[in-house]
């Protein structure tokens, strides 16, 4: 009898605890969700380089834009425009392009680099190869800001295995959907952080 309610004491206490565990991780969630976002970033900020890459995947232009903010500030005097297959037969430099364009950019800051590549850690190998060819030396990455932590590691991953590149500075862009402050409230941008992070973690396993 003694013993059952030693073990019922105990499984209350432990019940308890747990619930205020619960409640506290409530509470907290906009501190730790928030660092969850802030976790994917990387931004080394603008700085001089021979060129800028825009990374493939953006259907809103916020990556091109901030490119072309690039060029149009000094930091680079060209922008080399990463163009994977896109939709109804156009390639996804040439939409991108198409739309610098027409924000007023002028048509001579962009280079389309036509490739195949269904990946980031492909794409990484066809941009890598595409600036050798061109004997650049130092170049900025310019991709979203829930990107730029996992895409500045496959990049200095793919150098790496190559035994060299160029030097290499991230540049993040905003998103439409994603802010690290608050990517939980909406559903897009719950599934952009949910995606992340499982490429993310896939990835420290060679998936």
């Amino acid at each position: 009898m003694v013993e059952r309610r030693a073990f019922r004491s105990k499984f209350a206490f432990v019940l308890l605890a747990l619930l205020f565990l619960a409640a506290a991780v409530f509470l907290a969630r906009d501190v730790w969700l928030t660092a969850l976002g802030e976790a994917l970033i990387h931004d080394d900020g603008a700085g001089k380089a021979e060129i800028a890459v825009v990374l493939a995947g953006d259907n809103w232009g916020y990556r091109l834009t901030k490119a072309a903010e690039l060029a149009k500030q000094g930091y680079v005097p060209r922008v080399l425009v990463s163009g994977p297959a896109g939709f109804y037969d156009v390639n996804e430099a040439d939409a991108a392009i198409h739309f610098a364009i027409g924000k007023g950019y002028p048509a001579e800051w962009f280079i389309p680099l036509y490739h195949t590549a269904r990946s980031t850690r492909e794409e990484a190998v066809t941009v890598l190869d595409a600036l050798k060819q061109r004997n650049i030396h130092s170049f900025l990455l310019v991709t979203s800001n829930y990107h730029s932590a996992r895409a500045r590691r496959i990049f200095l991953n793919a150098e790496r295995q190559r035994g060299g590149g160029p030097e290499l500075r991230v540049v993040a862009s905003g998103d439409r959907d994603f802010s690290p402050a608050n990517w939980w409230r909406n559903r897009e941008g719950q599934k952009i952080g949910f995606m992340e992070w499982t490429k993310t973690l896939t990835s420290l396993f060679g998936i």
